[in-house]
C-alpha cells in the first residue's frame, strides 16, 4: 500500500476511533486507533487522537457526564450525573467549577414548529401533535436534569458556590439572574443559598451588594403579571428576609408587600402560601409601615365588596393570624369589623369562595382567646346555618370553629346556656368533625382534629369519643401516619388524647378549704361543681379505652419525630394513663418506659417548660415502675439499662426550685419515686442499689425524718432494700459517728405506730445486725435493745414484724464475745427470755420464728 494511502487510511481510522469512544464503544475505538498507529505512527491526526483519548481517560467522571449532557444532549448522562451527586460523592473543587461552567450556559433546544395559524385547529395532524408533546416532554425533562445538576453541585461543593458568587460579582447580576432563574426551583433557590453563604464571597461588601440586587430581582419577578413561578420568587424573598431583614426590608415597598399578601390567597398552592406566610411574618417583624399596609390591604378590598377582593382580604387576615396574632387580632377586633362581617357574607351568600374564605379566617382567628369569644358572640348563628345547610368542606370547618368557641367558653367557666352548648348541638358538632376527619385530605384532617381537641374540653364530648372504639382506632391510625416533624395534626391529636385522659388536679385539704372560702366570698356566681364525667372513675374508663385502642404503640412510634412541645404532651398522657395500676404493665410492655427515658435524656434545657416536662416524665416513670418486674422492663439485652431510670426517679425526691408553688408541696411524685426505687433496688446484680446510694442517700435520710407518714414509710422500705448491698451495709456498719446516727434513725423507725414502717425498719435491722459495727451502734444506744424486743412482741397476725425482731435478737446475742456478752446482759435484763418464749409459743406453726427464737434462747441460757 502506498504511503499516501496509508496516511489517508490512518486519518480515517483516527476519526473513527474518536467517534467510537465518544459513543461509549471504548474497545472498538482502541482497536481502530491501534490499527491507525500501525499504518502511520507519526501521523499528527493519529497522535492527536491518542492524546485526546488519554486526556478523556484522566477526565473526572462527573465532568464527562456533564459534558455529554451539555454537548450531546445525552439525557442518560445527565441522569447519571444526578445519581452521582445524590450519593454525596466528593467532587474536587476544580471539577465542580468546570461542571458549573458547563451546565449554567444557556441551552438552545430546538422547539417544534408551531402548528397553529393557517389550518383549522380541529384538522391538525394527530402525529404532529404527538410529536410536539414528545419533544415538549424531552425539553422539560432536560431542563429538570439541568436544574438538578446545578442544585446538586451547590449542595455538595463549596467550590461550586464560590464559582457562582464570582460569576454574580464579575458579570451583570441582572443577566446572570435572568439566565438562571428560569431553569428551575433548585437553581433559583441556589441563588439565595450562594448569596447567604459568607464563605463563598471575596468580601462582605461584595456579598451585601449582590444580596440587595438579588432581593430586588426576586421582588421584580414576583410583580411580573402572570408569572407562573410566584412560589419560586417568594422562597427567595422569604429566605433573604429571614437572614437579613434589617438590611433588605427597605426595598419592599407597599406594592411589593401587596403582592406578597395576595399570594396568601387560600385557593393557591400550599407551597406558595407557606412562603408568603414566612415573608409576611418577617416583614411585619421589622417594618414600621407593614401593619398599616396590611390593614389597608384588608379594609380597602372589603370596602370594594367584590368577591375576588373579599377573598383576598380574608385570606390575608387568615394567613397573618398564626405568625402575628397580636397584629391580626387588633384588626379583627376593630369596632365594626365583626359586626359588619356576617351581613356582608350573607349578602354574598351565593359565592362559595367568599363563604370558604370567611370560614378560613374565622378558623385562623380562633388562635386568640378574645377573637374566639367575639366569634361566639357575633357569628354563631351564621356558623350554625353553614353547619346545617352548607356544602362540601364548609360544614366541617364551621363545626371546627364552633367547637373552638365552645371549648373556649367552657375553659373560661362560662356556664350561660346557649344553643351552641346544647347537648344535641354538641353531638351534631362531633359527628360533623368525625366525618370530616375521615375525608382523607391533610387540611380536612388537621381542621377536624383541631376542632375535636377544642370540643373535647367538654366532659360529654370526652365520654362520647372514648366510648366510640371505632373512632379511636381510626383516629390513632391517622395520628400515626401524619407525624412528620412539625406536624400540626400530631399536636392537635396529642392534645385530644390529653383531654380524654386528663384527671382533675388533686387538692390537699388546705387547698379545698381555700377553694370553699373563695366560693363563699364570690357567692354571686354559681360555684363550679365537678362534672360526674370528669370524676376519677369516668376518667379511668376513658384511659382504659384509649390504651385498648392501641394508643401506647402509636405514641412510641411517633415520638421520634415530635417537637419538644408535643413530647411534653406525650409525657402528660403517660402520666395520666399510668395512674391506673392495671395499665402500667401494658405501658411498660409496649415501650412506654423506653419512650420516657429516651426523651427525658434529650431534654437538656433549663426553661420552666423543659423543667416541667422532665418532672412529668419522671413522675410517669415512677408510677409505671412501682410494681412492674424490672427484669422484664430492662432485659439484659435491651437498649435501655435499668440504672438509666434511677436519675429521673431521684430527681423527684427533692423539690425543684423551678417548680415551687405558693401552696404545699405535692408529695405524691416523691412517694411514688421512693416505691419505684425500692422496686429497682430489689433487683439482684443490677447495680441499682449502689447507684441509688451514690446519687441520693443524703436525701433519703432526710425523708426518713419527714412528718409525712407515707413518705417516711416508703423511705424506710427503700433503705431496707439498700442495706442488702455492700455499699448500703457500710453506711450503717463502718463504726463511724454518721453510721451510728443512721442506726439510731432506723431504730426510731422500728418504734413508730405505723405497722408497715416498723416492718421495713425491722427488715433493715435484721440484715444489719449480722455485722459487728451495726451491733455495736445498737448496744451503745439507749432503748435500742428494748425496741428490738418490742418487735418480737408485735401484734401483726402474720408474724412478719415478730420474725424480724426475733432475727435481730438472735443476731446480736450470737455475736462473738465481748459483743455477744454485752448483748446477752441487756436482753436478759429486759426480760428477753420470756419475750422469746412467748413469741415461739404464739407462732408455733411458723418454723422460721420458732427456729430463730430457740437459737436465741440457747445463746441466752448458755
Amino acid at each position: 500500500m502506498a504511503e499516501a494511502q496509508k496516511e489517508e487510511r490512518a486519518r480515517g481510522l483516527a476519526v473513527q476511533a474518536l467517534e467510537l469512544v465518544a459513543s461509549g464503544r471504548d474497545e472498538e475505538g482502541s482497536r481502530a486507533l491501534r490499527e491507525a498507529a500501525s499504518l502511520a505512527p507519526d501521523n499528527q491526526d493519529v497522535k492527536a487522537a491518542f492524546d485526546k483519548i488519554q486526556k478523556d481517560d484522566l477526565q473526572h467522571l462527573l465532568h464527562k457526564l456533564c459534558s455529554k449532557f451539555v454537548h450531546q444532549d445525552d439525557q442518560d448522562a445527565g441522569k447519571e450525573a444526578l445519581a452521582y451527586l445524590s450519593r454525596s460523592a466528593d467532587v474536587p473543587g476544580d471539577v465542580a467549577a468546570e461542571c458549573m461552567e458547563l451546565v449554567t450556559k444557556p441551552r438552545t433546544v430546538a422547539k417544534p414548529p408551531s402548528t397553529m395559524g393557517a389550518g383549522n385547529y380541529k384538522k391538525l395532524d394527530i402525529k404532529k401533535k404527538k410529536e410536539e408533546a414528545r419533544i415538549a416532554a424531552m425539553i422539560q425533562e432536560s431542563q429538570e436534569i439541568q436544574d438538578g445538576i446545578i442544585s446538586g453541585l451547590l449542595r455538595e461543593s463549596s467550590a461550586a458556590k464560590a464559582w457562582f458568587a464570582k460569576k454574580l460579582d464579575q458579570c451583570s447580576t441582572n443577566l446572570v439572574f435572568k439566565d438562571l432563574y428560569g431553569i428551575g426551583n433548585g437553581t433559583a433557590n441556589g441563588i439565595a443559598t450562594v448569596v447567604l453563604d459568607l464563605s463563598a464571597w471575596s468580601s462582605a461588601d461584595v456579598r451585601e451588594t449582590c444580596e440587595k440586587d438579588i432581593f430586588q430581582l426576586y421582588l421584580a419577578k414576583l410583580l411580573e403579571v402572570g408569572d407562573e413561578y410566584n412560589g419560586r420568587a417568594l422562597k427567595g424573598i422569604a429566605r433573604l428576609l429571614a437572614a437579613d431583614a434589617e438590611k433588605l426590608h427597605e426595598f419592599m415597598d407597599e406594592m411589593c408587600f401587596d403582592a406578597v399578601l395576595t399570594c396568601l390567597d387560600d385557593r393557591g398552592p400550599i407551597e406558595v402560601r407557606s412562603q408568603a406566610t414566612l415573608a409576611t411574618a418577617k416583614y411585619l417583624e421589622v417594618s414600621d409601615s407593614a401593619q398599616k399596609t396590611l390593614v389597608n390591604f384588608v379594609t380597602t378590598r372589603i370596602a370594594r365588596q367584590h368577591n375576588e377582593d373579599i377573598v383576598l382580604a380574608f385570606s390575608a387576615a387568615a394567613g397573618v393570624f398564626p405568625v402575628a396574632p397580636s397584629i391580626a387580632s387588633t384588626l379583627f377586633l376593630t369596632k365594626g369589623f365583626l359586626e359588619s362581617l356576617i351581613p356582608l357574607v350573607e349578602k354574598k351568600a351565593k359565592s362559595e369562595k367568599v363563604e370558604q374564605a370567611t370560614l378560613n379566617m374565622l378558623n385562623a382567628a380562633c388562635i386568640d382567646t378574645a377573637c374566639r369569644e367575639a366569634i361566639g358572640k357575633h357569628c354563631t348563628r351564621w356558623l350554625q346555618h353553614v353547619l346545617d345547610a352548607g356544602k362540601g368542606r364548609r360544614p366541617g370547618i364551621a363545626a371546627v370553629v364552633l367547637a373552638k368557641c365552645q371549648g373556649s367558653s367552657i375553659q373560661n367557666g362560662n356556664e350561660k346556656a346557649s344553643k351552641m352548648q346544647d347537648d344535641a348541638h354538641v353531638d351534631g358538632l362531633v359527628s360533623k368533625l368525625e366525618i370530616m376527619m375521615a375525608d382523607g385530605s391533610p387540611e380536612a384532617i388537621q381542621s377536624s382534629i383541631e376542632g375535636l381537641a377544642y370540643a373535647s374540653v367538654k366532659p360529654k364530648v370526652k365520654d362520647q369519643l372514648a366510648k366510640d372504639q371505632e373512632f379511636l382506632i381510626t383516629f390513632l391510625g391517622i395520628l400515626k401516619s401524619h407525624s412528620a416533624p412539625g406536624s400540626s395534626i400530631a399536636f392537635g391529636g396529642l392534645t385530644l388524647i390529653d383531654n380524654l385522659t386528663r384527671y382533675l388536679p388533686n387538692l390537699s385539704e388546705e387547698q379545698k378549704r381555700i377553694s370553699q372560702l373563695k366560693a363563699y366570698a364570690n357567692a354571686s356566681k354559681p360555684s363550679a361543681q365537678a362534672d360526674p364525667l370528669d370524676e376519677e372513675d369516668a376518667v379511668t374508663k376513658r384511659c382504659k379505652a384509649v390504651v385498648d385502642a392501641g394508643a401506647i404503640s402509636v405514641l412510641v412510634s411517633i415520638s421520634k419525630t415530635l417537637s419538644p412541645g408535643s413530647i411534653g404532651i406525650v409525657f402528660n398522657i403517660l402520666l395520666s394513663l399510668s395512674r391506673t395500676q392495671s395499665l402500667r404493665g401494658t405501658i411498660a410492655q409496649q415501650g412506654g418506659v423506653r419512650l420516657l427515658l429516651q426523651n427525658y435524656t434529650a431534654i437538656t434545657g433549663t426553661s420552666a417548660t423543659e423543667v416541667q416536662a422532665r418532672h412529668t416524665a419522671s413522675h410517669a416513670l415512677a408510677r409505671i415502675l412501682v410494681k412492674v418486674d424490672p427484669t422484664l422492663v430492662f432485659p439484659s439485652s435491651g437498649a435501655v439499662s435499668l440504672t438509666s431510670a434511677i436519675r429521673p426517679l431521684v430527681s423527684l425526691l427533692s423539690e425543684d426550685p423551678a417548680l415551687a408553688t405558693e401552696g404545699p408541696r405535692d408529695l405524691l411524685p416523691t412517694f411514688e419515686a421512693l416505691l419505684s426505687l425500692t422496686n429497682l433496688a430489689s433487683t439482684p446484680s443490677s447495680g441499682a442499689a449502689e447507684n441509688i446510694i451514690r446519687l441520693a442517700f443524703p436525701t433519703i435520710e432526710d425523708l426518713l425524718l419527714t412528718s409525712n407518714e407515707r413518705i417516711q414509710r416508703a423511705a424506710t422500705e427503700l433503705v431496707c432494700n439498700l442495706v442488702t448491698c455492700p455499699a448500703g451495709i457500710e453506711l450503717f456498719a463502718d463504726e463511724s459517728k454518721a453510721a451510728a446516727r443512721r442506726v439510731h434513725i432506723l431504730l426510731a423507725m422500728a418504734d413508730v405506730d405505723d405497722e408497715e414502717t416498723r416492718k421495713a425498719a425491722g427488715g433493715a435491722l435484721a440484715s444489719l445486725t449480722q455485722f459487728e459495727g451495726a451491733v455495736k451502734a445498737i448496744l451503745a444506744r439507749e432503748r435500742a435493745v428494748e425496741i428490738l424486743l418490742g418487735l418480737c412482741e408485735g401484734d401483726d397476725q402474720e408474724g412478719q414484724i415478730v420474725h424480724r425482731g426475733v432475727v435481730c435478737v438472735m443476731n446480736i446475742v450470737c455475736m462473738e464475745d465481748p459483743i455477744a456478752q454485752a448483748a446477752i446482759e441487756q436482753v436478759k435484763d429486759l426480760g428477753g427470755l420470756d419475750i422469746l418464749k412467748a413469741a415461739a409459743q404464739d407462732f408455733q406453726q411458723n418454723e422460721q420464728i420458732l427456729s430463730c427464737a430457740v437459737q436465741a434462747r440457747k445463746a441466752l441460757v448458755a
